[in-house]
């Protein structure tokens, strides 16, 4: 069972709650190549090369300890390890997507999805007389 702290819930508290979990430099883009599958811890370094082998060791931990991810240990040598995301992870797969698709739009590797027209509400026009 993943652990969490307690939060004051006021308002903001979920969305507070959500980027204690999700947020950080890393987390995220943890999260988005798990999307695709399992990974080795290397093949998550190559695909994320700016991180550290300690920055995402430790971001690796705290995801297992949310709950987002699975840490799978086969007893060979060298040992092999594999993560992949949980059931509770993989609900995050729209929230990751709607990142994406945030953020390519403000890079401006995408135009915006205009807005819905909306027929303007009809108005009665006051006749004179009546």
């Amino acid at each position: 069972m993943a652990r969490h702290k307690s939060y004051d819930c006021s308002a903001g508290c979920p969305v507070s709650a959500t980027l204690d979990v999700i947020g950080g430099k890393w987390k995220g883009l943890i999260l988005y190549h798990l999307l695709e599958g399992t990974l080795r811890f290397g093949e998550l370094r190559k695909r994320i090369p700016d991180v550290t082998q300690r920055m995402l060791t430790q971001h690796l931990r705290e995801l297992e300890e949310s709950g987002l991810v699975h840490r799978q240990v086969y007893a060979q040598v060298p040992p092999r390890v594999e993560y992949s995301l949980t059931p509770q992870g993989q609900t995050l797969r729209g929230v990751i997507a709607a990142l994406k698709s945030w953020g390519e739009t403000y890079l401006g590797r995408k135009a915006p999805k205009p807005a819905p027209e909306r027929a303007a509400p009809k108005r009665r026009l006051a006749v004179a007389g009546r």
